[in-house]
């Protein structure tokens, strides 16, 4: 069993207007050393093994449905859990 974090956000060429607008409030409250912010999505998976490997799984599903792989990118961290009894 396989623990995968996934992260999703907007390609650095990709306008992030609510990443914008949070910035904008990080400022008024007086955080201008507050350089850039980028908003996305998190997602937990619970992968069960396979003979497929967990990677090749993520990376289709991230393809096909966590991201729009046209103006977002994607990143993602897999931890093995031990299997439950």
């Amino acid at each position: 069993m396989y623990f995968v974090k996934v992260f999703v956000t907007y390609k650095p060429s990709v306008l992030d207007p609510q990443g914008e607008a949070v910035k904008g409030a990080i400022h008024q409250l007086g955080y201008e050393s507050i350089q850039d912010v980028r908003i996305g999505k998190y997602f937990e998976l619970k992968v069960q093994s396979s003979q497929e490997p967990v990677e090749t799984v993520v990376e289709a599903l991230c393809d096909q449905l966590l991201a729009n792989v046209n103006m977002e990118t994607y990143r993602y961290e897999i931890i093995e859990m031990e299997e439950e009894a």
